[in-house]
């Protein structure tokens, strides 16, 4: 019986799975990431918003590429969001997220200009 032949169909079966198990840890650790960044830099948003910038001001002046932020004003409250698209690169992975995945982080604050 011949070994070294048997490991290597082993090798061969299992490889695709564990390539496709490390791209898909890769993938959702950058969406954790975006998202935390995200949720750190909308706080920098906030104080920008509230010194009369404009969404186009912030998004530059933050240096935030490829990232939308919308204003919208809902009874007493704006709502600020950021929204970012990331790419998925693990094959099926995008069966379970949409490809691109759309990213949003939400902060409500008062406004105060009424």
């Amino acid at each position: 019986m011949k070994k070294k032949g048997q490991a290597l169909v082993e090798f061969i079966i299992i490889l695709p799975l564990v390539l496709l198990l490390l791209l898909g840890i890769v993938d959702i650790g950058k969406i954790l990431y975006t998202k935390i960044t995200l949720e750190d830099t909308m706080s920098e948003v906030v104080t920008l918003y509230e010194n009369n910038k404009t969404p186009e001001e912030i998004l530059e002046e933050l240096d935030l590429p490829k990232t939308t932020l919308t204003v919208k004003e809902k009874d007493e409250y704006l709502n600020l969001t950021l929204t970012k698209d990331i790419s998925i690169i693990t094959p099926g992975l995008n069966l379970i997220f949409k490809n691109p995945y759309k990213l949003t982080v939400m902060r409500s604050i008062l406004n105060e200009t009424q």
